[in-house]
């Protein structure tokens, strides 16, 4: 096994670090690298947030979320890395002069600082930190999706943050971009000579990307009425995984080199029109229904009032370049829906002759499904004979790699990746200003579109699959969702 790469001593300034990210995700990730020995010893993590505690507060509360199996001398030794201060993150001056305080001692180290924080605000922040003389040359910064609600937001927020860091200092998070099978996609696609020949519109049929979650909108749901299924998850995550699926091969896989090719892809994206928006999306709001054995309630019980909001949304999307001409990709994602799950389906073209006799079997072209969660693997799926004597009988059957099979260690997850990411500096799984700022144009078109085309408001029962209208989206182009399950 390859050994882990140093960093150097770090600190890192976590603002909103009282809030249900910072303690459910960040300090968990930090406290695990920690244990793990990826954080150097003189590194130091200083938590702000508005309200006004003690650092011995915080840490009794930050508890709740940490595994306690790594022991309590972990936990002890990671307690005197951590410093909590009462900081208005708006810019107001109490709490800014104490984490000047603090910082300016060791203004060599890398400053990290992470804004866990809505959105609207990242631009008066990162004011305060240049106003303050916080943002030391070499500095760093992490913003959590989403960047806007439209194109027009996302370049206000960008050239806000751009004014106190430089664009190579300036992380925008996917979390979806730290998973493991989400770069090992890259291996498979760059480091085996068996898929590159045949990915492209000569091999494949078509992808599906689907993003399934049985969760309501929950405590999120004022976000959420204002966003929606395509601002909150089409626009970032889905995007994010259909450019890498299709992207053409990096020079190297250094940050500029993957995120250029990332960007051609999301230009190369077919725009949306108001004809293309009635037979290729499909909007939809989950109501009352089972999850599990459990009844739940429909989402205008959970907001508090009926409302336009799509809680689910299945599209189409085409990439006009000479790789994927003519190979559809369907997005498709929801709440509220049967099971939990993030999978990459690449189906490909069936055999252009079939020379096995009709009583054989049904043939069925090969299938590549890259599962992101719950359970990460790839499955390849392939056309064997059935062994036995009795004449030729073909199955459909999977090469599968389980990576909680097939390796006994642990490995990190997505946040713990990405905070290393930044750490050392490593930009590639980040996404660049003119990213974001190209996947809200074609977002900001969708929405356009089916505003203009009047779409309806498809209702469908918590605990399945999202609107029988979806798979007539699919069914039009003689096609199915994947299930999850082989025929």
């Amino acid at each position: 096994m390859a050994e882990l790469v140093p960093v150097q001593p770090f600190d890192m300034i976590v603002f909103g670090a009282t809030g249900d990210l910072a303690r459910r995700k960040i300090l968990p990730a930090l406290f695990h690298r920690w244990c793990d020995g990826q954080i150097p010893q003189t590194s130091r993590i200083l938590a702000a947030a508005r309200e006004d505690m003690t650092t011995e507060e915080f840490l009794e509360r930050a508890r709740e979320f940490i595994n306690g199996a790594k022991g309590e001398d972990k936990w002890s030794a990671f307690c005197e890395r951590v410093s909590y201060t009462p900081v208005d993150a708006k810019g107001e001056a109490p709490g800014w002069g104490a984490l000047k305080s603090a910082l300016d001692p060791q203004a060599s180290k890398a400053r990290l600082f992470y804004l866990a924080l809505p959105p609207s605000i990242y631009g008066s922040v990162c004011a305060a930190i240049a106003a303050h003389g916080l943002n030391t040359p070499g500095s760093r910064i992490v913003l959590e999706k989403p960047i806007g609600h439209d194109f027009h937001s996302a370049r206000l927020i960008n050239e806000a943050v751009g004014q106190a860091f430089d664009e190579d200092a300036i992380f925008r998070i996917d979390h979806y971009l730290g998973k493991e099978t989400v770069q090992n996609l890259l291996v498979l696609r760059f480091a085996n000579m068996l898929f590159e020949p045949v990915w492209n519109a000569a091999g494949v049929d078509h992808v599906q990307i689907t993003v399934a979650e049985t969760l309501g909108a929950g405590k999120r749901a004022a976000y959420y009425d204002r966003a929606g299924a395509l601002r909150d998850m089409v626009q970032n995550h889905l995007l994010q995984l259909l450019c890498l699926v299709a992207m053409e091969p990096p020079a190297s896989l250094e940050g500029d080199a993957v995120r250029a090719e990332k960007l051609k892809v999301l230009r190369a994206l077919r725009l949306i029109g108001p004809d293309e928006a009635r037979t290729g999306i499909v909007r939809g709001q989950y109501g009352a229904g089972l999850i599990g054995q459990e009844a739940v309630e429909g989402y205008g019980e959970e907001v508090g009032e009926a409302t336009r909001t799509e809680t689910f949304v299945a599209l189409r999307a085409d990439i006009d370049n000479w790789r994927w001409s003519g190979v559809p990709f369907y997005l498709r994602t929801g709440k509220r829906m049967a099971t939990r799950r993030s999978e990459i389906v690449i189906q490909f073209k069936p055999v252009p002759h079939d020379v096995i006799q009709a009583d054989a079997g049904r043939l069925q072209p090969n299938r590549l499904v890259i599962r992101l969660q719950p359970d990460e693997g790839v499955k390849l799926m392939l056309m064997t004979k059935d062994p036995g004597p009795g004449g030729m009988r073909l199955r459909y059957v999977p090469l599968n790699l389980s990576y909680a099979e097939a390796f006994e260690a642990d490995y990190p997850d997505a946040y713990e990746r990405l905070l290393m990411a930044v750490v050392r500096g490593n930009l590639a799984l980040f996404m660049r200003r003119d990213e974001v700022e190209a996947a809200w144009r074609w977002t900001d078109a969708v929405i356009a579109a089916w505003r203009e085309a009047g779409l309806a408001l498809h209702p469908y029962p918590a605990g399945t699959d999202g609107p029988p209208q979806a798979l007539q989206l699919m069914a039009r182009d003689g096609r199915d969702w994947y299930d999850g399950h082989e025929s």
